[in-house]
């Protein structure tokens, strides 16, 4: 009962999270593609890979395909690697035609030259935490030892061929039948028979499927979310551009590193390669500074608890699926929390901008080692070739 209620809460936003990637509403989830080929080239990168194949015709001729998958980050996470793909063998493929560029595909299906078959969400190997070497539970000064590599957990679709059904932590998908749509959750957007897959260039005339705002946004906020247009918002995308700290941290569960010291703990996210340094030997901001993505950020102990305040930020959206901006005025206090018991490390945030929004939009993310090393993100996005 207890975890339906979880779901309940959560299905609303975890499709929609989905749409942040501009690759969805390219394809036709309605359509059928069968290709047998010879892989001539597997690219696994981010934001998509792509696996790359010659299909040869009745007569004679040879057609080059592409077809797109997962972030190369997520296919490590699910046990994937380019060694699977061997130039020059033969593979099958199962998916959704581009609907505007020939001979490129969304891959639901794989069936390799020996014989296995993998599906888009499928897990090669079972996802397990590192076994990191030995690491002192506290620093020497006593503070929480938060050194490491962390991940949100994965979120697939209940449809391992990525076909239809929902998006949803991995460990609840693992508990359905394949394609399942639990008490409260949504199909994916774009996936085969919603509304946005049945109309032609419906989520590209959208933009994108939103999430209500968090808060309510000023006039002014109001303005600038309506000058930030989604043609802006795909542009920023395809030119590998990040979005925030508070909404890239778990995006998609790719793997952060931190590093910690006693003077700076500094953290390098897993998506699009986004670095901040948190000062722990400054009592205030200094006024001098010219503002960042990532904004000036100190930090302090309160008990176990480490709190980072952060300002000085240059004016952004606030994340993928929702309208609302910020300004440089945007605040933001964070706190982590290490369970050193169960290896979790939760942030909770409050961000406040009495330019842009009223009241105080909050958040959290848990995060577990992670199950793959930290890789750079080095966005390659093939989208448009």
């Amino acid at each position: 009962m207890y975890r339906h209620r979880w779901l309940i809460a959560c299905a609303p936003i975890l499709p929609s999270l989905a749409l942040a990637h501009h690759g969805i509403g390219n394809f036709d989830h309605n359509k059928d593609v069968d290709l047998t080929g010879v892989i001539t080239e597997v690219a696994l990168i981010n934001p998509h890979s792509w696996l790359y194949l010659d299909v040869t015709a009745a007569d004679g001729s040879v057609t080059p395909w592409r077809c797109e998958m997962r972030a190369a980050t997520m296919l490590r996470r699910s046990g994937w690697s380019a060694e699977l793909f061997p130039t020059g063998t033969r593979v099958h493929i199962s998916g959704s035609p581009e609907r505007t560029e020939p001979n490129t595909c969304y891959l639901n299906t794989a069936v390799l030259e020996d014989g296995t078959s993998l599906d888009r969400y499928g897990q090669v190997t079972k996802a397990e935490p590192l076994q990191a070497a030995p690491r002192a539970a506290r620093l020497a000064s006593g503070v929480p030892n938060l050194n490491g590599d962390w991940a949100a957990e994965q979120v697939v679709m209940t449809d391992p061929r990525g076909k239809s059904g929902a998006l949803l932590p991995l460990n609840i998908v693992q508990e359905l039948a394949p394609g399942e749509l639990p008490p409260g959750a949504q199909p994916f957007p774009g996936s085969r028979g919603t509304p946005e897959s049945l109309v032609e260039g419906a989520i590209e005339r959208q933009g994108f499927v939103r999430v209500p705002d968090p808060v309510t946004p000023t006039e002014l906020g109001r303005r600038r979310s309506q000058e930030f247009d989604s043609t802006t918002l795909v542009e920023r995308m395809l030119s590998c551009a990040p979005d925030n700290i508070l909404f890239d941290l778990s995006f998609e569960g790719h793997v952060n590193r931190i590093v910690q010291t006693e003077a700076e703990i500094r953290m390098v996210y897993g998506f699009m390669d986004v670095e901040r340094t948190i000062h722990m030997n400054m009592d205030s901001h200094p006024y001098d500074i010219e503002p960042t993505f990532a904004g000036h950020s100190i930090g302090r102990w309160e008990d176990d608890v480490l709190v980072v305040d952060t300002v000085n930020f240059t004016p952004g959206r606030i994340s993928r699926v929702s309208d609302l901006m910020y300004s440089e005025q945007l605040h933001v206090v964070e706190r982590f929390a290490l369970d050193a018991d169960t290896m979790t490390l939760t942030r909770e945030y409050v961000a406040e901008d009495p330019a842009y929004f009223v009241g105080e939009l909050t958040g959290r993310d848990v995060l577990k080692p992670g199950d793959v090393p930290y890789q750079p993100y080095a966005c390659d996005d093939r989208t448009v070739e």
